[in-house]
């Protein structure tokens, strides 16, 4: 029986998935889009205070009907709203929905008209050009949709960071309750912060390596036993998740912990290394012949090799080992480093609490600043703010800011940059204002010259300080648009504006390919939470994670400064421009 957020996410969105299907009224299309969306965020385990008899928290956008289903799968792993959906519509028309350019108005074409039901008769329908007959489609679109089956079925299984987490956390508390074990961990991708993660890599440490092995397999979501033996055992869990764990003596688990945390080039290197000295290095510690000479701690055995302990995150092979022979690993970026957050909503845009409640949010995640930043007129979808609203919005920020103690307030805008470049809303609204966020919402398929001459163009604007999400990928879900990512870069080195790592588990733009490119270009970044709600602050965590992969400081992080000197900052841009 499914015992995790995410699994109760999973079956919230795919309610939403078929009740657009069936036309169903967009509101209560979007609250189970919504539930989906604070359920797989939340760090709180829902099902579990469901089973103690404890009530549920305030949940944003979740009402009584909502906190029902809630409550329906927590007692029985179900929804029966969405078992009499299932029953209703093909599993492969929702399935659909997963490919690039198809939306419910589609699906529910293809399957109305063509009587589609599979991905596989989709293909067909689309190679023998009955897909173009239809209305609104074409031939370009049904060579998409044949493009798309293409990459979808070559594409393993893999989930966001988020997820993962959420399953390991569960897995782990599980785990820690099996006799004799001693630590327990999770290693693979989940550890070195990657955005997805295709299985999950467990660790214990224990004498009696088949009663652990033993106990995993009794975990209740288990579905499926692929292996299990005295030291290892390897399960699938009701939604598809491949689970490996390895089981080795209390001596070995450093050794252990650093073989399964990877990447395999990461343990490539490590491996020659300790040949070249003398050593052979495998998953039960250091040798010198047969003799062990460490592997009870990660740092112990980078120790032995002559060198300091090297993040999990930086284990990618890029460069890691030669900057710790020669003395020069980073101190990477760490969650209480950051002092405020820069971009965040409220309910005047698509946010779902006041100013003043996420403030307050915002003080009790850690943070002693943040930026009201919601999204600009242009942004109908999400009620923009027009230049009376976003005036009106300054004042109420000031009001609120009175009768805070703790956390200062500054006012921003998160306003979109237009076809050509420049932005959604005239200077005179922009001007009082203490922080203005340039954002590309629209018109993503421009070529790679138009793009980046658009976002140049928004860069030189005297009043943007941050460019946020610059690739605008959604993870698995779009993809980042084509833009000359270097010449950004550089660019905003040269303006003073920071590049945004936008922490939504979803986004995580910057990638850490390019905030390492970032920082090689001594261009700024600021990590942001992108909140839409109080709980989305817990986000910050995920976009310290792909800072660390990037390889980024303290000093990097423009959020990392208390705010006189990101006043400072902020300030100087202005006293330059006039």
């Amino acid at each position: 029986m499914p015992k995790t957020n995410a699994d109760l996410a999973a079956a919230f969105e795919q309610t939403a998935d078929l009740l657009e299907l069936q036309q169903a009224n967009p509101f209560r299309v979007r609250a189970y889009r919504n539930a989906a969306r604070v359920v797989g965020e939340l760090k709180l385990d829902l099902v579990s205070l469901v089973e103690q008899g404890k009530p549920l928290p305030r949940l944003p956008g979740i009402g009584a009907d909502l906190a029902g289903k809630i409550e329906e799968f927590a007692r029985t792993g179900h929804l029966a709203l969405l078992d009499r959906l299932r029953k209703q519509i093909p599993s492969g028309v929702a399935e659909m929905l997963q490919l690039p350019g198809l939306g419910p108005k589609r699906v529910r074409a293809l399957y109305e008209e063509l009587h589609v039901t599979t991905l596989r008769e989709l293909a067909r329908a689309a190679r023998d050009g009955r897909v173009r007959e239809l209305p609104g489609f074409g031939a370009k679109t049904e060579q998409r949709i044949l493009e798309a089956i293409e990459a979808h079925a070559g594409k393993p299984q893999r989930l966001k960071l988020v997820t993962a987490a959420q399953y390991a956390r569960a897995l782990l508390g599980w785990l820690r309750k099996a006799p004799g074990v001693g630590e327990v961990a999770a290693a693979g991708s989940l550890r070195r912060s990657r955005e997805t993660v295709g299985d999950l890599d467990l660790l214990a440490a224990a004498d009696d390596g088949a009663t652990v092995c033993q106990h995993l397999l009794a975990y209740p979501d288990v579905a499926e036993v692929r292996a299990s033996g005295d030291t290892r055992a390897t399960v699938v869990l009701a939604s598809g998740l491949q689970v490996d764990l390895r089981v080795v003596p209390p001596g070995s688990f450093g050794a252990a912990l650093m073989y399964f945390t990877g990447s395999k080039a990461h343990n490539i290197r490590l491996r020659t290394l300790a040949i070249e000295r003398g050593f052979k290095l495998n998953e039960y510690g250091l040798f010198e012949g047969r003799k062990l000479v460490a592997g009870a701690s990660e740092a112990q055995v980078y120790r032995a090799l002559g060198l300091p302990w090297i993040a999990p995150e930086l284990r990618e092979d890029r460069g890691e080992i030669e900057a710790a022979l020669k003395g020069k690993l980073p101190v990477l970026i760490e969650r209480a480093d950051l002092a405020g957050d820069l971009h965040a909503h409220t309910n005047w845009s698509d946010g779902t609490a006041s100013i003043e409640a996420m403030a307050r949010a915002a003080q009790a995640h850690g943070l002693s600043y943040l930026a009201i930043s919601d999204h600009s007129r242009r942004l109908t979808v999400a009620h923009g703010l027009d230049p009376q609203r976003l005036a009106k919005q300054c004042a109420e920020v000031e009001a609120v800011n009175r009768k805070l103690d703790g956390i200062t307030l500054l006012t921003g805008i998160e306003v979109d940059v237009l076809d050509d470049g420049s932005l959604d809303l005239p200077d005179s609204a922009l001007e009082p204002l203490d922080v203005v966020i340039a954002a590309v919402h629209s018109k993503f398929d421009l070529s790679r010259a138009a793009q980046t001459r658009r976002i140049l163009a928004a860069l030189e604007h005297p009043k943007v300080k941050i460019l946020a999400h610059p690739v605008g990928r959604l993870i698995d879900r779009r993809d980042p648009y084509d833009v000359d990512m270097l010449a950004v870069i550089r660019k905003c080195r040269a303006a003073g504006v920071a590049l945004e790592l936008n922490a939504h588990p979803e986004r995580l733009d910057l990638t850490d390919t390019a905030c390492r490119m970032a920082k090689d270009e001594g261009a700024r970044v600021v990590i942001n939470s992108d909140a839409h709600a109080e709980h989305e602050f817990d986000n910050l965590d995920f976009g310290i994670g792909q800072a660390r992969r990037g390889w980024l400081e303290k000093a990097d992080v423009i959020n990392t400064r208390p705010l006189r000197e990101v006043r400072a900052w902020l300030a100087a841009a202005k006293e330059t421009t006039r």
